[in-house]
């Protein structure tokens, strides 16, 4: 049973895939070729799923950090009799520019040994295990290094040391003296292509030097944010960047399944897809924190998804593979523990076939935040959007599982609503654009009609505050996003009721934020959220509470891990980190949240 803490973990990624690197040198996740794709290590949810560690034989203390702002992690061990420095990255392609990174990504995770000080036994254990740990593979020495053969993959080791292979795993004892370098590559390929070549020390040197290079480019062309918590917004913009499927733009949720929202719970989900509800804010962080490039891709790659799905009446898919595929059933891997003994662990997530209307909004808002960047939409998207407004304007009175994708009954939740007065609002601004200020009448009713039906049924005097459907007494911090996307202003006296409400009622000890404390379908409980902490530092900036906003940001902000990544949730018992990690909603959040804070101090609109 995996039991490590997850704020250990590190993110590798060559924007195709990525892996998972363990404080003590052992990458315990990695994906080939996409990030959906079976795992080949999954010791992150079993210790029999397979691992690849390279550390120091005896133990040693650790520090890390990652090279010069790119997704390559540095690691020192310091030991009793001396120093050495481990090198990790996911390769990148000497051609790699501009923000088509990973565009040539080399399908290897590269690992490099330097001596710093002294000298130092290292061990080296592999023990790849394909399709989630079903397969043990055969491996076979060869001329430098490892064949790998098993499944649908075919693996090369490319080692300078000599290898001992017993069954399925292959390890080796060495010693590394001040100013050796001893350099590793574990390549993929598919049982089809051509297997790989072996690669000396000085090409997977080569490479590593390639992948910094093209992360430091990408870092110096596309970053450009100037304001408070700048290097943390910076590496929410790499995370953003690390965790985009660079053939087709689109980006996950996290590149890990069922790292669980409460340990020994059963909500442990799949978040290696596509939603489409994190369009909206995924572009406003994308703007900010990376590049308009970036967030132009994004919207082309789901532009291009749901460009068959939107009708009135039928509905829009929420979520898609990062190749568009709509197919997304789930299933349970019985042979997993899971991490902590968080069972059952999964693949594929159920919520693809939900209906959830917020996802109108979330296109329309998406698109009306690229607007100036794009200049002119073409015909196809023109119709689609104005085929989504119809849509919310048509279906906003339907129940649905909201945002957080309950898997109980359908309910009135206030945030699709409220979604849904945001995709006719936006229509609105971009009616000319889409060629259709005809609609612009029966747009603008509709859109009045959702905001009456939020004011006086989203609205709990009882609760004193927005609440989470419509004639409840629930919180939801979902209702934040009032002010966020502008149905009412920040200072609007039920604006400052829901965030008082929230910070009162729907927080924990350590002033973090819930989603919301109402019975959801699902047994046991969860953590509180990042993204929803973010949110309410958000809302409190464009109120005005500037003080206040800055307080509770650095909260949240502070359960970043030592390398500035964030999970979904902290254990409110505990403070640990809970939930697919790194998560892109949290990152989204904390640029969002930042930017707003910064505008608000220098007396601008923080809403834009």
């Amino acid at each position: 049973m995996s039991s490590h803490p997850i704020a250990d973990l590190a993110l590798l990624s060559d924007c195709r895939s990525a892996a998972l690197v363990r404080r003590d040198g052992t990458v315990c996740w990695l994906s080939f070729p996409r990030f959906d794709s079976p795992s080949v290590f999954g010791s992150l949810l079993d210790d029999e799923a397979g691992h690849w560690t390279v550390r120091p034989a005896n133990g040693g203390e650790s520090t890390r950090r990652y090279v010069d702002g790119a997704m390559v992690l540095e690691t020192v061990f310091r030991t009793s009799t001396g120093e050495v420095e481990v090198t990790d990255a996911m390769a990148l392609a000497k051609n790699e520019r501009g923000h088509r990174l990973g565009a040539n990504a080399a399908g290897a995770l590269l690992r490099r040994v330097r001596g710093r000080a002294g000298e130092v036994e290292m061990l080296l254990e592999l023990a790849p295990c394909p399709e989630y740990g079903l397969i043990r593979p055969l491996l076979r020495p060869a001329d430098g290094g490892i064949a790998i053969r098993g499944g649908a993959d075919v693996l090369f080791l490319s080692s300078p040391v000599g290898l001992e292979v017993r069954g399925s795993t292959a390890s080796a004892r060495f010693v590394v003296r001040e100013g050796d370098e001893i350099a590793f590559a574990l390549q993929h390929r598919r049982t089809w292509e051509p297997p790989p070549e072996p690669w000396t020390a000085r090409q997977v040197t080569g490479r590593l030097d390639d992948t910094v290079e093209a992360w430091g480019k990408w870092s110096a062309e596309h970053q450009a944010y100037e304001g408070p918590w700048r290097e943390l917004v910076y590496r929410s913009g790499s995370v953003l960047q690390a965790l985009t499927y660079q053939p087709t733009g689109a980006i996950v949720a996290a590149p890990t399944t069922s790292l669980p929202e409460a340990v020994g719970g059963e909500r442990n989900w799949d978040y290696r897809y596509a939603w489409v509800r994190d369009a909206s804010l995924t572009m406003e962080a994308l703007w900010v924190a990376a590049c308009p490039d970036e967030a132009e891709d994004f919207f082309g790659w789901m532009a291009g998804a749901v460009a068959s799905d939107v009708r009135i009446g039928g509905g829009l898919q929420v979520m898609f593979g990062v190749g568009g595929e709509r197919d997304l059933t789930e299933r349970d891997l019985p042979h997993l523990s899971g991490w902590r003994g968080s069972r059952p662990v999964r693949v594929g997530n159920g919520a693809w076939v939900q209906r959830q209307l917020d996802v109108y909004g979330e296109l329309l808002g998406a698109a009306h935040r690229l607007a100036d960047q794009i200049g002119k939409f073409d015909p196809a998207t023109c119709g689609l959007l104005v085929d989504a407004a119809d849509a919310a304007m048509a279906s906003w009175t339907e129940p649905d599982q909201g945002i957080w994708e309950v898997r109980g009954e359908p309910r009135h939740f206030l945030y699709s609503k409220l979604m849904c007065w945001v995709a006719l609002d936006r229509a609105i601004a971009l009616a000319d654009r889409l060629g259709a200020p005809d609609r612009v009448p029966d747009w603008e009713a509709g859109r009045d009609e959702i905001r009456r039906a939020i004011e006086e049924r989203g609205w709990s005097e009882r609760a004193g505050a927005f609440t989470q459907s419509f004639d409840s007494d629930e919180l939801d911090a979902a209702a934040l996003m009032i002010p966020i996307v502008g149905m009412l202003p920040g200072d609007d006296p039920r604006v400052l009721a829901t965030i008082e409400a929230v910070e009162e009622r729907l927080t924990d000890d350590r002033g973090l934020v819930y989603r919301y404390r109402a019975e959801d379908g699902l047994e046991g409980e969860e953590g509180t959220f990042l993204l929803c902490t973010f949110w309410l530092a958000q809302a409190l900036a464009i109120a005005g509470r500037v003080d206040r906003a800055r307080d509770t940001f650095e909260r949240a902000a502070s359960y970043a891990n030592d390398l500035g990544l964030l999970s979904e949730e902290v254990d409110p018992a505990t403070g640990e980190l809970l939930g697919n990690f790194p998560q892109a909603f949290s990152h989204i959040g904390l640029v969002n949240a930042a930017w707003a804070i910064t505008r608000a101090e220098a007396g601008q609109d923080p809403r834009l």
